[in-house]
């Protein structure tokens, strides 16, 4: 076995005993959680270690990852096709149709309880354990509960804050804090959690898969961008619509946000993802083929992966759904023809990144070449002849989940990208631009890193900071298809309702037509029943 599988099997080991300890069971509201009763635990090292897995393995859920989290976000975005079977309830904009509607809030409320508890205790211990593992334990909390209140305010507005367990304060019902109070949560606890983990590669860093120091400073430049983003006024250019033409739309400022300053928030996230830059702890891969490779996994770029092992409880079906070859005869989700067009001609996102020859998995092995205006291209290859069968069946099928051990099977194991160290240089270039009221060279040379590395054209010379804000958020488009990236840009940049309702019908005949509503997701009704402070949902719902 090598060190690669070794330290992941560590690290899923006891992910695997803690959800079996636990049953994996649902709840909609915070318990006490028994394997974790200061009482007979919490003695040692093995103890503390045992309690931040715990916390990790809320993500391997069909809470979160396992499916509702890149069903609720990645499906909803402008760019997305796919069968209408699948896309038919949270990629239509009726997430309430989608059975696994109300799992980010009971996940998210799952890692925050543990995190709580964890936090609470693993501070006592002060015998039998290693000051730096334990500072990184206490990291770990700090990060999972700010990750998850991050994921919240992005999808349901201001949310009630729990920093105590429930040994603490039994209290059920608590009122809904605003925006700005979440926000100040997730600033303070990626803060807390900068200052206790270890950087990457440190020995006491812990196994793959865990967050490192590195992983805590790039989302504090996530937060920190999202929020001013947010605030920010003007205008912003999007391709879309029926036609594919450039749309320019006035943003609207995201509720909540109205009173911080833009770029106050804009300085704070450049000079954070200029931390990680400079740190030389991450690298970009030069070939998009190696990025999304079994063996890329956990290095250079990929900051923070979500794990996953063949043969092991911890697998998940994204690979099925999103790849090309899939048990369904041809994967459910691809992206549109209009976005594959605005990448350049020699992008290799588009090039090597999408996939131009597949079989399907059927009986006549069905050949399919992709796009259908690129016969010259990709109908012969190896001398074999590909078709599109029916005619001009497009599908951009990404390689992003493809490279699994067994795609044969429903369930393997596919690692989703939870931050990319390729996202630090494009927040240096949009924060930039917004700063100084227009690209600066630093803007225009972080930018212009990720499009090198694409074998793209430079971005054009001049722009102003309309359209170099327009750009980038294309280009991030480009970049991040798929990972749960685009639906939160549109969102934060306030044109989600435009740009969605721009199209009204996509490829596939896939509805995009949006109201107010779909801005935040509905809260469980388990939740308003048993939480007395909150009397209302979110609007619409």
């Amino acid at each position: 076995m090598n060190l690669y599988k070794k330290n992941m099997s560590k690290l899923l080991f006891g992910l695997v005993v803690i959800c079996t300890s636990l049953s994996c069971q649902k709840s909609l509201e915070e318990k006490p959680l028994s394997f974790l009763s200061p009482e007979n635990f919490y003695k040692n090292e093995a103890d503390a270690k045992s309690a931040i897995n715990g916390v990790y393995s809320a993500l391997y859920t069909y809470d979160l990852y396992l499916q509702p989290m890149w069903n609720l976000t990645v499906l909803d975005d402008d760019h997305v096709s796919g069968a209408d079977w699948y896309l038919g309830t949270a990629g239509a904009g009726n997430p309430q149709g989608y059975w696994g509607v109300d799992g980010p809030w009971v996940g998210c409320y799952n890692m925050i309880s543990r995190s709580n508890t964890v936090l609470e205790n693993v501070e006592k211990i002060t015998t039998n354990i290693d000051v730096d593992v334990k500072n990184r334990i206490l990291g770990e909390a700090y990060f999972l509960r700010g990750w998850a209140y991050f994921q919240l305010v992005q999808l349901y507005g201001g949310v009630p804050i729990r920093l105590q367990s429930l040994s603490l304060d039994a209290n059920s019902s608590v009122p809904r804090s605003t925006v700005k109070q979440v926000y100040d949560v997730v600033i303070a606890d990626f803060k807390k959690a900068e200052e206790n983990l270890l950087p990457v590669g440190n020995a006491k860093a812990g196994e793959v898969g865990r967050v490192t120091r590195g992983v805590a400073k790039g989302f504090l430049a996530k937060t920190y961008a999202t929020m001013a983003s947010g605030a920010a006024k003007g205008s912003i250019t999007v391709r879309g619509g029926t036609d594919n033409g450039n749309y320019t739309y006035t943003k609207d400022v995201v509720t909540g946000l109205a009173s911080i300053d833009p770029k106050v928030y804009y300085t704070l996230a450049r000079d954070k993802a200029l931390e990680v830059i400079v740190s030389g702890e991450y690298t970009l891969f030069t070939s998009v083929t190696d990025l999304w490779s079994k063996t890329g996994r956990n290095t250079k770029e990929h900051m923070w992966e979500l794990q996953a092992l063949g043969g092991s409880t911890f697998v998940n079906e994204i690979h099925n759904y999103f790849s090309a070859y899939s048990t369904f005869g041809r994967g459910a989700v691809w992206f549109t023809n209009n976005h594959y067009k605005d990448y350049d001609t020699t992008d290799l996102r588009a090039l090597d990144g999408v996939v131009h020859n597949y079989e399907m998995n059927n009986a006549a092995k069905t050949k399919v070449f992709y796009p259908s205006w690129q016969p010259y291209r990709y109908k012969t290859l190896n001398t074999l002849t590909y078709a599109n069968t029916p005619a001009n069946d497009d599908r951009a099928y990404t390689i992003k989940y493809a490279s699994v051990s067994d795609p044969s099977v429903s369930k393997s194991d596919a690692h989703f990208p939870m931050i990319r160290f390729a996202e630090m240089y494009l927040i240096v270039a949009e924060a930039d631009n917004e700063i100084n009221d227009g690209p600066t060279a630093q803007a225009y040379t972080n930018l212009n890193i990720i499009r090198t590395r694409a074998q793209a054209s430079a971005a054009p010379i001049n722009l102003t900071q309309t359209e170099f804000r327009s750009f980038v958020l294309a280009e991030r488009a480009r970049e991040f298809v798929f990972e749960g990236v685009r639906r939160s840009d549109l969102l934060r940049w306030g044109v989600y309702l435009q740009v969605m309702n721009k199209i009204s019908v996509s490829q596939n005949n896939i509805t995009k037509v949006r109201s107010t509503k779909n801005l935040l997701l509905p809260i469980p009704l388990s939740e308003l029943n048993s939480n007395k402070s909150i009397t209302a949902n979110n609007p619409g719902w």
